[in-house]
């Protein structure tokens, strides 16, 4: 499937064949794929975990209801290269009048620190995803300095004087029907709105006409509102919001009462705490391709997956170019990495926000290494970040 000579037509910037370190423990190269739909151009690059000057983190624009382009998330936070990551809310036709947040499909964890948990399985944006897999599932690195798939799953509650509501949302631009779910300082200051629009099965459903929004700061209720708002949520604030019987519950609380909010995401799999995890949906698993995997539509794609146990990355996006934009299948992609050497991998998302960048050795910003099909840069709501302290 791996060719070795550069396509013709629009070469990518500073063609690298045969592999360029980037930093200690991280390379990067380009090769040709002859694929289903025609030759496309991959751009992978490759991290040692195993070595103590590298590490690889969330890269985010400081809040989950934002986005930025690879390059300014990876200028800012330090990167040495970087790639685009979740799928995410990145329009509202369907809904006139509402703002689309930016925010990521899937669980977020950036630092060690939860950023988020994930949308209903109906309200992702993306392709289908393929059977047996849901909006929970991540790519990650554990605190050991390996990397896994996993599931995030959000488990929390709300305690009030009327009794425990459990928890069904945490920084999401997309609430489950008849739930719960808080908003902290680490949203951003986009509209909550989007929240209660839509169903769990059907994204373009209308948005819920029954909602309820409570403040809670300092362990008590400080304000209440029939509709869900925005603005800056001060780091000592939780913002719950209500829809449908989630709604009625928070009608019953009155300014001064007490509510206790706990929220934590759980791991299907490991033990081993998360440093960093971003959702998507695996494609590979113990060196088989998952199956029901889509190998019809062809598409420029991102995927990172891992082998030798989770020590080494294979952070992979392919080129938008014209003349090889055809890119290749979901099940092309999970072939790919296991030609690789990769044992599982991982989607992300793809098309106008596949792209990856690394920095040359002195240079105090990143050089953009792929073409972005839609011919400049996407902003996107996350992405992966390698780092070097050597």
């Amino acid at each position: 499937m791996l060719a070795g000579a550069a396509l013709a037509g629009a070469a990518p910037a500073d063609a690298v064949p045969d592999g360029k370190r980037i930093a200690p423990g991280v390379t990067y190269r380009q090769f040709d794929v002859d694929a289903s739909a025609g030759p496309t151009h991959a751009h992978l690059l490759t991290v040692d975990l195993a070595n103590p000057h590298v590490r690889v983190d969330l890269l985010h624009p400081g809040a989950v209801a934002v986005r930025a382009t690879v390059s300014a998330m990876a200028d800012s936070a330090g990167a040495v290269a970087g790639v685009n990551g979740d799928f995410f809310n990145i329009t509202e036709t369907q809904h006139p009048g509402v703002e689309a947040t930016g925010a990521s499909v899937g669980p977020a964890i950036a630092d060690r620190q939860v950023l988020k948990a994930a949308v209903p399985n109906g309200q992702r944006f993306g392709p289908p995803l393929p059977p047996g897999t849901t909006t929970e599932d991540v790519f990650g690195v554990g605190t050991d300095r390996r990397a896994r798939l996993d599931r995030l799953s959000l488990v929390g509650n709300v305690d009030t004087p009327e009794g425990t509501v459990t928890l069904k949302g945490l920084n999401q631009y997309a609430l489950p029907v008849n739930s719960v779910g808080a908003f902290t300082y680490r949203w951003g200051s986009a509209s909550r709105t989007r929240s209660v629009c839509g169903t769990d099965t059907r994204r373009s459903a209308p948005c819920s006409t029954d909602t309820y929004e409570v403040k809670v700061r300092g362990g008590r209720v400080v304000s209440a509102a029939d509709t869900p708002g925005s603005g800056t949520i001060p780091a000592d604030t939780t913002v719950l919001v209500g829809r449908e019987e989630g709604a009625q519950r928070l009608r019953k609380l009155s300014v001064g009462d007490a509510v206790t909010v706990t929220h934590r995401l759980v791991a299907a799999s490991s033990a081993v705490p998360y440093a960093f995890a971003i959702g998507g949906f695996p494609v590979l698993e113990g060196g088989e391709a998952r199956s029901g995997l889509d190998n019809v539509t062809s598409a420029v794609r991102t995927v990172v997956g891992f082998k030798d146990d989770g020590r080494q990355l294979l952070i992979l996006a392919l080129d938008g170019a014209a003349d090889y934009r055809t890119g290749m299948t979901v099940a092309e992609e999970a072939g790919t990495m296991r030609s690789l050497g990769a044992s599982d991998a991982f989607n992300l998302d793809g098309g106008g926000s596949s792209e990856l960048v690394t920095r040359e050795a002195g240079a105090s910003t990143v050089t953009v290494r792929n073409h972005p099909s839609s011919g400049a840069e996407r902003p996107v709501a996350n992405g992966i970040g390698v780092f070097s302290a050597g």
